[in-house]
C-alpha cells in the first residue's frame, strides 16, 4: 500500500488508512500491530494487513462497537478419533483462522489455503474459566470446568502475542449461558443448536449427517465428497476400491473353482468394513461444523429477512 500522509497515534504510525479501519474492518492499531511488548512493529503490521485481506465476511458478526485485536492461524480442535484415523493429515483438512476482539474469539473452519468455508463459530470470554496458550496450542476452559479444548499448532509468529492479548482481555463479567463454543449461521448471525439441520431465524439448511452417512455407505468417498472434501474422498474412494480388489480377486476364482488365498478375502472384506465405519463416524464430526447446503451465502440483515 503507497504511503499517503503518515500520521502518528501514540507510538504507532497510521499508513494510508483511517486509525480505527483497516480494509474497512475495525480495529485496535495500537494492539494488533505492535509485538507481545506492545511495540510496534512494521512486519507485523504486514503479516496483519494480508490475515485481514481473509477475513472480509467478519463484519456483520461483529457488534457496532466491537474491535478486533489480532488474527492468526492455527488448527481446529481435533478429536482423538481423527488423530488416530487421518493423523496428520488434520494439519491441512482442519486449518482455520482464529480472530480475537475485544470479547470474544471468533474459530473460522477455512480451506488448506485459509478460504472461508462458510462455517464460523464464536468462544465469548465471560463464557470461560480462562483461555491459555501451552506451547503452540490455545486451551480453552469453559465456565464449571466442564469443558475443555484445544485449538492445535497456533502460528508461532503469534505465540507470544497472544499471550500478551490474554491477560488485558477480561473474563471477570461471567455470564450465563452456553458455555462452550457456538456455531452461528453464515446468513443471520443466529447461534446454532447442536441437534438442528436449518437455522431457526433465517432457515438456512445445513448438510445433514444422516444423508452423510448413506452415502458414506453406499458409495466410495461419498461422505467426503458431500462435505466438500474433495481430498479425503478421493482417497477414502482409493482405498475402498483397493479393499474391492482384494475381496474380487479371490471371489472370482473361487466361482470359477480355482484354489484361492482366503487371507485375502477376508483381509480386504475387514479392511472395507473399517474403511466404511471410519467414513462413517468422520462424517458425522464434519457436520457437526454446520456446513451449508448452499456453496454462496449473502448475509442478510434483520430488515431483508422481514420483507
Amino acid at each position: 500500500m503507497a504511503v499517503t500522509n503518515p500520521k502518528v497515534h501514540g507510538n504507532f504510525p497510521v499508513i494510508g488508512v483511517k486509525y480505527h479501519k483497516v480494509f474497512g474492518l475495525p480495529v485496535d492499531q495500537d494492539i494488533i500491530f505492535s509485538n507481545s511488548r506492545n511495540k510496534y512493529k512494521p512486519r507485523i503490521e504486514k503479516r496483519q494487513r494480508k490475515l485481514i485481506i481473509k477475513i472480509p465476511f467478519i463484519r456483520p458478526f461483529l457488534d457496532p462497537d466491537e474491535n478486533i485485536l489480532l488474527v492468526t492461524t492455527g488448527h481446529s480442535p481435533p478429536t482423538v478419533f481423527e488423530k488416530l484415523g487421518i493423523g496428520w493429515f488434520f494439519i491441512y483438512l482442519k486449518r482455520s483462522l482464529l480472530i480475537f476482539t475485544d470479547r470474544r474469539i471468533f474459530h473460522v473452519p477455512t480451506t488448506s489455503k485459509y478460504t472461508y468455508r462458510n462455517c464460523i463459530a464464536q468462544i465469548y470470554y465471560a463464557f470461560c474459566e480462562s483461555i491459555q496458550v501451552k506451547g503452540r496450542s490455545l486451551v480453552v476452559n469453559y465456565n464449571g470446568g466442564e469443558k475443555t479444548e484445544k485449538f492445535v499448532s497456533l502460528s508461532g509468529r503469534e505465540k507470544k502475542k497472544i499471550g500478551a492479548l490474554l491477560k488485558i482481555v477480561s473474563f471477570a463479567d461471567k455470564q450465563a449461558g452456553a458455555a462452550r463454543r457456538v456455531h452461528l449461521c453464515p446468513q443471520c448471525a443466529t447461534g446454532l443448536n447442536d441437534e438442528i439441520s436449518d437455522c431457526r431465524k433465517c432457515g438456512l439448511k445445513f448438510k445433514s449427517s444422516t444423508v452423510a452417512t448413506l452415502l458414506a455407505i453406499l458409495f466410495p468417498g461419498g461422505g467426503y465428497f458431500y462435505l466438500r472434501q474433495p481430498f479425503l474422498g478421493m482417497i477414502n474412494a482409493l482405498l475402498e476400491m483397493c479393499a474391492a480388489i482384494m475381496i474380487g480377486l479371490p471371489v472370482n476364482d473361487l466361482i470359477n473353482g480355482v484354489p484361492s488365498n482366503l487371507l485375502w478375502l477376508g483381509g480386504g472384506t475387514l479392511l472395507l468394513c473399517l474403511l466404511k465405519a471410519f467414513a462413517v463416524v468422520h462424517a458425522r464430526v464434519i457436520v457437526n461444523e454446520f456446513i451449508p447446503r448452499k456453496k454462496t451465502i449473502n448475509f442478510q440483515t434483520a430488515t431483508a429477512m422481514t420483507r
